[in-house]
C-alpha cells in the first residue's frame, strides 16, 4: 500500500506457461493524509471510501453490467449526500472558496456520470472501465481531499479557534 492505495494484480498463466498482467483493482484505503479534522466529514469520507470499493469489488468478481450499473448509482447517491454535507458547512461558515469547491464537485458528478454511460454501452464492466474508475474516481478522491476539503477544514477551524491562528 502506498498514498492509500492498495493495489491487487491479477496474474493468470498463458498458455505458454508465461505469466501475465490481466487487470489491476485499486482499493481506496482512508488514512491519516485523508483526515481533514472535521469528524463528519472524515467519517463520510470512510463511508465514501467504502462504496467506491464495494463498486470496486463488484467488478473484481465478475458482477455484470446490472449489479455494477447498481453500485455506481448506490455511489453517485452518496456522493449527492456528501456533497450537500460539505457545501452547507461551507455556506454556514462563509467559506471564500465556495464556488470553486462547488465547480470540483460538479466535475466529479460529470465523471460519474461518465462512468455510468460507459457501462450502458458495453456489455459489462471492462478493464478501460476499472481504469476510468481508479482515475476518475480514486485519483480524484484523494486528490480533492488533500487539497480542497484539507483546506475547507483548516479554515473553518481557524474562524472556530482564533486564538491558535
Amino acid at each position: 500500500m502506498t498514498n492509500g492505495y492498495v493495489w491487487y494484480i491479477i496474474m493468470t498463466e498463458t498458455k505458454h506457461n508465461k505469466w501475465k498482467n490481466e487487470v489491476s483493482y485499486m482499493y481506496a484505503e482512508f488514512d491519516d493524509s485523508l483526515v481533514t479534522g472535521n469528524k463528519e466529514i472524515d467519517e463520510q469520507h470512510k463511508e465514501w471510501i467504502g462504496k467506491i470499493n464495494k463498486l470496486i469489488q463488484c467488478v473484481e468478481e465478475g458482477g455484470g453490467k446490472i449489479e455494477a450499473i447498481k453500485m455506481l448509482e448506490y455511489l453517485a447517491d452518496y456522493t449527492e449526500y456528501h456533497f450537500n454535507a460539505e457545501e452547507k458547512l461551507q455556506e454556514e461558515s462563509s467559506y471564500p472558496g465556495i464556488e470553486e469547491h462547488k465547480q470540483k464537485h460538479a466535475d466529479f458528478r460529470k465523471a460519474v456520470e461518465e462512468l455510468h454511460e460507459m457501462l450502458e454501452e458495453e456489455e459489462g464492466p471492462s478493464e478501460a472501465f476499472v481504469q476510468a474508475v481508479n482515475q476518475n474516481v480514486i485519483d480524484w478522491l484523494y486528490k480533492h481531499i488533500k487539497t480542497f476539503d484539507c483546506s475547507v477544514a483548516t479554515y473553518i477551524n481557524m474562524r472556530l479557534h482564533p486564538e491558535l491562528v
